[in-house]
């Protein structure tokens, strides 16, 4: 056993990575690739720097468990790069937007319609067809001020 472990090699540890990698594409899961990838690092630097069995081992499983972390951080999707980035905030989405007073605000209730929806609105009392813009969101209840 260990005249295997004493002949490991720089082409042993290419074709270890290669064949990792290889069978990724097999069974796809971002697992072997990782595993493939320190394979073929070990392979590289063997071509420039002799070291023993034992160190390269050891910089297999440091570039293996190294390389969690890195694929945890760029499979991580980014926040801002969302397709539709209201999809679950609807009224946030509303923010800033003017729209006209389908019901004049009285005692500071009144309704506005956007798309097909009619929506509750707060605010100061306004006449009806007057354009407000939405400056907070609460729920499904919209604040508005004069545009």
């Amino acid at each position: 056993m260990s005249d295997m472990f004493v002949s490991l090699g720089t082409w042993n540890w290419l074709i270890f990575g290669f064949i990792l990698m290889a069978l990724e594409t097999v069974a796809p899961g971002v697992f072997m690739f990782w595993l493939g990838l320190a394979a073929l690092l070990v392979g590289l630097i063997s071509f420039a720097v002799h070291l023993s069995w034992q160190i390269q081992l050891v910089m297999f499983a440091v570039f293996a468990a190294a390389a969690v972390p890195v694929w945890r951080r760029l499979a991580r999707p980014k926040p801002d790069e969302s397709a539709s980035p209201f999809l679950n905030k609807r009224t946030e989405a509303l923010l800033g937007r003017e729209f006209t007073l389908e019901k004049p605000i009285i005692d500071g209730s009144g309704t506005v319609r956007i798309g097909d929806t009619v929506w509750r609105v707060a605010g100061p009392d306004t006449p009806a067809g007057t354009r407000v813009k939405v400056v907070q969101v609460d729920g499904a209840n919209l604040t508005v001020a004069a545009a």
